[in-house]
């Protein structure tokens, strides 16, 4: 029994460390010179800690912009993602009417088509929509496709019993008034669920802003990032800079609310 125990333990030790590796080699490799980041070892520290890595990333790949056009997309969408799924489920949880069942083997199945697959349908809807290269693709990309929260606020739905609608029917609420009153305080679980996945994911996401938004104005964290690629090539400190910088930001929130995290990923966990 203590073996096993001991061997659990160094798992989950030797698994941390695998993961936090990246982060630990970013952060001291973000403090060299570029001499250093040659003639030391990886996670050999420098012998002056070189901060201003850290201004040369932020001004000059202009990372404060990218910071706020990720906020825009990220704020924008949840909004709307999680109106558009509360009220697709609680449509399809309440009430009952003819092609039912085919819309929601519809949903299912396009959730089982590869994002891939599409890719070039797709650039065609967004081109012709005359929205490439704005905002709008974006959203139009988050918003409409994530078919994902539709299911979890289904399941949600699930759980909340229907003589609520009823009672507040009968006391004269509108259907509006039911989802406004009742339905969407109730799915706050589903919600934070959906929050926590869906802003991760944008937040995250480099595909969409590089292929449908490449303007320099719209640029996000992740593809303010790859810049560095191109105009800091070799220059691997102020990447590792840049790296640390956009990693921040995700790790606060986590700090802040990761009861509330672990509590909504078990909720949407079936």
């Amino acid at each position: 029994g203590k073996v096993l125990v001991a061997l659990k333990y160094i798992s989950l030790i030797v698994i941390t460390l695998v993961c936090l590796a990246p982060i630990i080699l970013a952060a001291v490799t973000s403090l060299k010179s570029k001499t250093e980041v040659y003639d030391l070892g990886v996670l050999q520290l420098p012998e002056t800690l070189h901060f201003e890595n850290y201004i040369t990333a932020f001004v000059d790949g202009n990372m404060l912009n990218g910071f706020k056009n990720t906020a825009i997309m990220v704020g924008v969408s949840l909004i709307f993602v999680i109106l558009n799924g509360t009220m697709v489920a609680y449509i399809l949880s309440r009430f009952e009417f003819r092609g039912k069942n085919l819309l929601k083997n519809a949903f299912l199945f396009a959730s089982l088509v590869p994002s891939m697959s599409v890719q070039v349908m797709v650039y065609r809807i967004i081109s012709a929509l005359g929205v490439y290269n704005t905002r709008m693709a974006g959203f139009l990309l988050y918003i409409g496709t994530d078919i994902i929260a539709i299911y979890i606020f289904m399941q949600q739905l699930s759980t909340i019993s229907v003589s609520l609608d009823e009672a507040a029917i009968i006391d004269g609420a509108s259907y509006f008034t039911v989802y406004r009153r009742i339905i969407l305080p109730l799915l706050r679980p589903a919600i934070a669920t959906m929050v926590i996945i869906k802003g991760v994911g944008i937040y995250n996401d480099f595909y969409i802003p590089y292929q449908y938004m490449p303007k320099n104005s719209l640029r996000v964290v992740a593809t303010t990032l790859f810049q560095f690629k191109g105009q800091y090539g070799t220059q691997w400190e102020v990447i590792c800079a840049g790296v640390v910088i956009t990693v921040v930001p995700i790790l606060i929130i986590f700090i802040l609310l990761q009861k509330q995290i672990y509590n909504g990923l078990i909720q949407g966990s079936v």
